[in-house]
């Protein structure tokens, strides 16, 4: 047991004693890292320490360099400054001086001014003594006038007494002359002057009829010189093309087996399609074809896209069709803007109300006589325009009273009334001026125009109606005018016979030489000729030819 405890001691001491070497060993190392971390340290202070004095260094020099470039700066400056205000100064110095002279020579004007008053002075003072001299020998003879006065105004009594005396000798001659011709001649002074006025119209009647003819035929020549410049002027710088269309619209069809679908079971896509678009739908024998009815051509142009949808679609029943149907109403609506805006921008119109604009549209799918109103407008607005530009008138108002003169017909098939009514409430409507009111409401001759650009549109309108291909009449409607100018001649008296010829553009009428003397037949074929004008509405112009013709026959046996 001692032995163990001995050994455990002894175990101990080697044990406690290897742990004192083991830390005094690692208490060495320690003060040798110490030392070193503080020579390290120091090493690096003293490196710290040299780099900022290095750097002091370097801003010392950079700051006097700094200060020196602005001192140099500075003085550059200075001297500049001292340059100019020396070139200043210099300046006022001159500037003075010339005022100096200036103010020299205004002293010395001055001085003139006063010596030419005080010579002004004397010479008004001599001028006022004579004009005193002058007034006394004025007053002098305004005396002599007066007394010369009263002697003159003494014979002009005695002139005058004497005048009337002769007047009333005068009147007693002429009184007794003309008792003494009524005694030889048998006439009274009346019967006399009425014999002298019935020789006098019969002796120039035939003259004033040829002066009258003359001058008519001159003014007419030169009217008609005028107006066909202006016309063909006009006509020259616009032209336009001409599609005929109808109140039936045609939609091809890929094969006659698509006629029984659009037709449907026992009717019901057909009756479907006209009760939607108001459009009458024909299907007839034609091949590969169905033909679409309406006077209204926009609803038309809306049933005949439809079908071409439904044909292209393929599935054609009342509910697609419904579909359809509002597609193309809104395709149409936005053509119809589109080729209201276009018309405007080409005619270059402003300020148009939107719904105008939207009414000009319409006017697409609208026809008269087979022309289309829109291109129709177009049309009469540019020829509008360069008329009123030959007269120097306002361009702008007449294109605009041009484009709007039909507006009318855009719902003439909604609204009761003429197209003339209808145009001249829309644009009352839509605040349009007096001018172009009455532009619409007289271009057809339903009122009296009431300014030169009203006068345009109708001859605009008539001119672009009565171009070759432009419109298309119909046989009645030739016969009828015929017939009307035939009627107008032949109620004048002295008018034996009347023909209309070349479609109602001549009419020649054979007179009565008994009847109507040659002297007349200028003022007959006048008076023909406005009564047409009055009583007939007719495009282009229509010449009157008068005949007269006289046979004498003798027989000798």
């Amino acid at each position: 047991m001692v032995v163990a405890a001995v050994s455990a001691i002894v175990g101990g001491l080697v044990i406690h004693l290897f742990y004192r070497l083991q830390l005094s060993k690692a208490q060495k190392e320690l003060e040798k890292k110490i030392a070193a971390a503080s020579d390290e340290a120091k090493r690096h202070f003293s490196e710290a320490q040299r780099e900022s004095e290095s750097l002091k260094r370097e801003l010392l020099l950079q700051a006097k360099e700094e200060i020196h470039n602005a001192k140099l700066t500075l003085g550059r400056e200075v001297r500049a400054r001292k340059v100019e205000l020396q070139r200043e100064r210099v300046k006022l110095e001159q500037r003075e001086a010339g005022l100096e002279r200036q103010n020299q020579s205004l002293s010395d004007q001055k001085k003139a001014l006063e010596r030419r008053s005080e010579e002004i002075e004397e010479e008004l003072a001599a001028e006022l003594d004579r004009l005193k001299e002058y007034e006394g020998s004025l007053h002098d003879e305004s005396a002599a006038l007066d007394q010369r006065r009263t002697e003159l105004d003494e014979q002009f009594v005695d002139f005058d007494r004497r005048s009337a005396e002769l007047d009333e000798q005068i009147a007693n001659m002429e009184e007794t002359r003309l008792h003494a011709l009524e005694e030889v001649a048998s006439f009274t002074v009346e019967e006399a002057r009425e014999e002298v006025l019935a020789a006098a119209e019969e002796r120039y009647r035939h003259e004033l009829a040829l002066r009258f003819r003359n001058m008519e035929e001159t003014a007419q020549a030169e009217a008609e010189m005028r107006a066909r410049d202006i016309v063909c002027t006009a006509i020259q710088r616009y032209s336009a093309d001409y599609v005929s269309e109808t109140t039936v619209s045609v939609v091809i069809l890929p094969s006659d087996e698509m006629k029984g679908r659009i037709i449907g079971r026992e009717g019901r896509n057909i009756r479907a399609i006209e009760t939607i678009t108001g459009v009458d739908v024909i299907i007839d024998d034609t091949p590969e074809a169905v033909i679409l009815s309406s006077f209204d051509p926009v609803r038309r142009e809306i049933a005949r896209l439809t079908l071409e949808k439904l044909v292209v679609d393929g599935r054609i029943h009342p509910a697609r069709i419904e579909d359809m149907v509002e597609r193309a109403r809104k395709e149409v609506e936005a053509t119809i803007r589109q080729a209201g805006e276009e018309a405007v921008l080409e005619v270059g119109l402003i300020g148009l109300h939107p719904e105008l604009i939207r009414l000009l549209g319409r006017l697409k799918y609208r026809t008269s006589y087979g022309q289309n109103v829109l291109n129709h407008s177009v049309e009469v607005a540019w020829l509008t325009g360069m008329m009123a530009a030959e007269l120097n008138l306002d361009q702008s108002a007449a294109r605009r009273s041009g484009l709007l003169h039909d507006i009318g017909k855009a719902i003439d098939f909604e609204v009761d009334g003429s197209h003339v009514e209808i145009g001249a409430e829309i644009a009352r409507k839509y605040n349009e001026d007096e001018e172009v009111i009455s532009a619409i409401e007289s271009h057809h001759g339903d009122k009296d125009p009431i300014s030169p650009t009203a006068i345009l549109v109708a001859a605009a309108d008539a001119l672009s109606a009565a171009r070759p291909g432009a419109r298309r009449e119909n046989v009645e409607t030739y016969i009828k005018r015929i017939r009307q100018l035939e009627e107008i001649a032949n109620s004048f008296p002295g008018v034996e016979k009347a023909f209309a010829i070349q479609a109602g553009r001549e009419v020649r009428v054979m007179v009565r030489p008994e009847d109507i003397r040659d002297e007349d037949m200028q003022l007959t074929a006048h008076n023909i000729g406005v009564k047409i004008n009055e009583e007939l509405k007719y495009p282009g112009s229509i010449k009157v030819n008068l005949i007269r013709e006289t046979r004498v026959s003798e027989t000798i046996k």
